[in-house]
């Protein structure tokens, strides 16, 4: 039988969502949508705990993955790109940042496969060198609208706006279009793109969307959007999820 590679997933803490009631047991918790993506795209997906003060259990359970996902949640703390909290700063997960940034740092020195969405790719850039814009509406004020969240009433599918894909990347190769629509769903983005990373999609108002390793063949790609949630519906993404994949079984042979 067919061994699939073993992807970790990352996770966040229950009590940093909004509206989770502080008194509940700490647990560390992550949306089906994204394992199940994986799974989907013919890998084996495993959730990995916020073991941020135990890093050579942490270091165990990564060493065993054969590619890292990080998935969307809770802002990135602006301390760890030197700045104070912006008023609009969103809620944050202080073990969740140490541990997918950790996560990051191992992927980038073993050249392991990481995927990041949303979030992911800000972890990315933060951790590689770059910053966020906290809040895009009160920092960017030409900025679109970015912030289409569900608890605004908004679908997770609904189509916000489109991006450009840079001719040459492996996005572009991967999703064999030049233009896509995608969703959004956040309201932190890239300011300074880390010095080792590529912008590999722009949306309208040039705020950089994807990006990937800029000189080498490591497979380390992040997007701005939620591509998990067309996974079962959109072959352009599948073949996004797939290379991943692909690229995650040829790290495990």
């Amino acid at each position: 039988m067919y061994k699939r590679p073993l992807i970790g997933v990352t996770t966040q803490t229950l009590q940093a969502i909004d509206g989770i009631p502080s008194g509940l047991p700490q647990s560390d918790v992550m949306n089906q949508r994204y394992y199940i993506a994986v799974a989907l795209a013919g890998g084996a997906p495993t959730l990995i705990p916020l073991l941020d003060d135990e890093p050579e259990a942490l270091w165990s359970v990564y060493d065993a993955c054969d590619g890292i996902l990080i998935p969307g949640g809770v802002d990135v703390d602006p301390k760890h790109f030197g700045e104070d909290p912006h008023p609009k700063l969103g809620r944050i997960d202080a073990a969740r940042d140490r541990v997918e940034m950790q996560v990051t740092r191992w992927a980038v020195e073993d050249r392991k496969p990481l995927l990041g969405l949303c979030r992911g790719l800000q972890v990315m850039n933060v951790t590689l060198g770059g910053s966020l814009w906290q809040d895009l509406e009160e920092q960017v004020p030409a900025s679109i609208k970015h912030d289409y969240f569900p608890t605004y009433g908004f679908d997770r599918d609904h189509l916000a706006h489109e991006v450009s894909l840079t001719k040459g990347s492996r996005l572009r190769d991967l999703m064999e279009l030049d233009r896509i629509p995608v969703n959004s769903m956040h309201h932190q983005g890239i300011k300074t793109l880390a010095p080792s990373l590529a912008p590999c999609a722009v949306a309208p108002d040039g705020l950089v969307e994807a990006v990937e390793m800029a000189s080498d063949g490591h497979f380390m790609l992040g997007v701005q959007w939620h591509p998990e949630v067309f996974e079962m519906t959109d072959p352009h993404t599948r073949h996004v999820f797939r290379e991943f994949i692909n690229a995650s079984s040829r790290r495990r042979g």
